[in-house]
């Protein structure tokens, strides 16, 4: 009884089955083997062949996965409709090519060559004094003289993009020589949607957003952002994935699972060259950010201006410009080098900025003012909230300022953060200009006083609604933002009018203020807005 058949591999493709490079025609054409073609649909012959699968089973299709050239004795064939029983299973699951051996029977069976015909499946005889294995041993070698060849390219291109780098060859122009290799254009991103390396054209920001989620999400690297019916091949460079906050991304148009091998091993080779222009950079960055925090501390000393400008500009500021003042505080991370790395990050995106680390773990940055800056800032934090988790970052942007000002822009800024941390969003950016007067004045409370403030004027409507679920605290809510028109409140709630006038007694009754009074609905109001 014949057993299961044997399997030679030779190296891992697409899906993890094992491959090599050789073509059939390749087979064929080697002397040394003497095999005939009996049959061959077209396009067989320039197909590369997959594993190869030794068998003498009737019905070899369970053990078959597509591509295989599949080797025979004919041990099988006890009668004619056998032919068609083994075609049909090899075929059925995607076998390339059938190579029979004759040695059993002396001869092919016109029968197998008719099957191999109905089935579109090509037909190879082995002669009698060539056994399997010299073919198996034959495909191994090839495939191994192919895999060297392989990896002596690979580290031919490894030395000269080292030696690119090493010559003072940008990251820019390396990349632009890989997308020319292997016909994707190829950027460097951040997950804020930062461009490192430009590619050809813009993306746009939908594009940058979903590229950077999936990145923030995938649960493995390399990932691909499937877009309609265009994708992106997302690769990490460096030890980026310990955070993927603070990472580097490869973006690369086009599947990569769908590309060469070679293709493959150019891109993993620029992430390698990649991360070694980074380490750089950061290494550049991180000898500035004294200057930036001795600049700081003179701001917030009242320090000369002169001392301050000249700092800024040292590290990289452009102190003699309008500027804005951004603080930033990333809650629930316990590592404060990712939440400055993801601030200097966000800072970069809007041109030459710096940052360092203010009083109370917050950090400061200084940036260039601009047009459309607030949109710009939020859009940019906001790509990080897939990556957040439990963490939750507020950030306050001061009104436009110079450098003779940066003191009260600096405490704007603060007075905006608090007002964002008070936000229930994991990213919450709010500018001097929004915070209304009211907000203003709670954020400069501490929580521990907002939180008495609230429980003193709201702690009984809270219990009730804890103990009864009846809607008190929604309704009063509303009550206040419809102008405290009972129609309008009970119209946007979908209630009677009787019910929200209801309501509203009863918080008044709880609450021991009147709302029909200035000095009372403006007490409410606050604990609202405390909550």
């Amino acid at each position: 009884m014949a057993g299961p058949p044997l399997y030679v591999p030779v190296r891992t493709g697409r899906s993890g089955q094992r491959r090599c490079a050789v073509l059939v025609s390749e087979l064929l054409d080697a002397p040394e083997l003497g095999l005939r073609l009996l049959h061959a649909p077209d396009g067989t012959l320039d197909r590369p062949i997959g594993r190869l699968v030794t068998t003498d089973l009737l019905e070899p299709g369970r053990y078959l996965n597509g591509g295989e050239l599949v080797l025979t004795g004919l041990v099988w064939r006890r009668t004619e409709a056998d032919s068609e029983t083994f075609v049909a299973s090899a075929a059925g699951r995607g076998a390339a090519t059938i190579l029979a051996g004759r040695a059993l029977l002396d001869r092919i069976p016109d029968d197998l060559l008719d099957a191999c015909r109905r089935h579109q499946i090509a037909l190879v005889e082995v002669p009698v004094e060539v056994a399997f294995a010299d073919v198996t041993e034959y495909v191994a070698a090839a495939g191994a003289a192919e895999t060297g060849a392989r990896l002596s390219a690979s580290l031919v291109r490894q030395r000269h993009l080292l030696s690119s780098i090493a010559a003072g060859r940008s990251l820019d122009e390396l990349a632009a020589r890989i997308s020319a290799e292997i016909g994707h254009a190829c950027r460097v991103i951040t997950p804020t949607g930062r461009h490192v390396v430009p590619g050809p054209g813009e993306l746009d920001d939908a594009t940058l957003d979903a590229v950077t989620r999936q990145f923030l999400v995938a649960d493995r690297m390399p990932a691909v952002a499937a877009m309609g019916d265009a994708s992106f091949s997302l690769f990490p460079i460096g030890s980026g994935l310990d955070n993927r906050l603070t990472a580097w991304v490869l973006l690369i148009e086009g599947d990569h699972q769908e590309w060469p091998r070679d293709h493959v091993e150019a891109v993993q080779e620029l992430c390698a060259v990649a991360a070694l222009d980074r380490a750089r950079r950061d290494e550049g960055r991180l000898a500035l950010r004294p200057l930036v925090s001795d600049a700081l501390a003179l701001v917030e000393s009242g320090g000369p201006l002169a001392e301050v400008a000249i700092r800024l500009r040292q590290a990289g500021a452009q102190s003699d410009r309008p500027m804005v003042v951004a603080v930033a505080e990333l809650r629930d991370e316990p590592r404060n080098d990712i939440a400055f790395s993801v601030v200097e990050d966000v800072a970069l995106t809007v041109g030459p900025a710096v940052v360092a680390a203010g009083r109370d773990d917050l950090l400061v940055g200084f940036l260039p003012s601009s047009p459309g800056l607030p949109e710009q800032l939020r859009r940019a934090f906001a790509r990080l909230s897939p990556g957040l988790g439990r963490g939750r970052l507020s950030v306050g942007v001061s009104g436009e300022t110079g450098v003779d000002a940066l003191a009260g822009a600096l405490e704007e800024a603060r007075f905006a953060q608090r007002a964002a941390h008070a936000g229930r969003t994991p990213v919450s950016v709010v500018t001097s200009d929004e915070v209304a007067s009211h907000v203003l004045l709670l954020a400069t409370l501490p929580d521990d006083v907002r939180r008495t403030y609230t429980h003193r004027v709201l702690g009984p409507v809270l219990e009730h609604d804890r103990r009864t679920n009846a809607e008190l605290l929604a309704t009063l809510r509303e009550f206040l933002a419809c102008s405290c028109s009972w129609a309008r409140t009970a119209e946007s709630m979908h209630l009677h009018v009787n019910t929200v006038r209801y309501r509203i007694e009863r918080v008044e009754q709880l609450t021991g203020r009147d709302l029909s009074q200035l000095e009372d609905r403006v007490d409410v109001f606050l604990a609202l807005k405390s909550l």
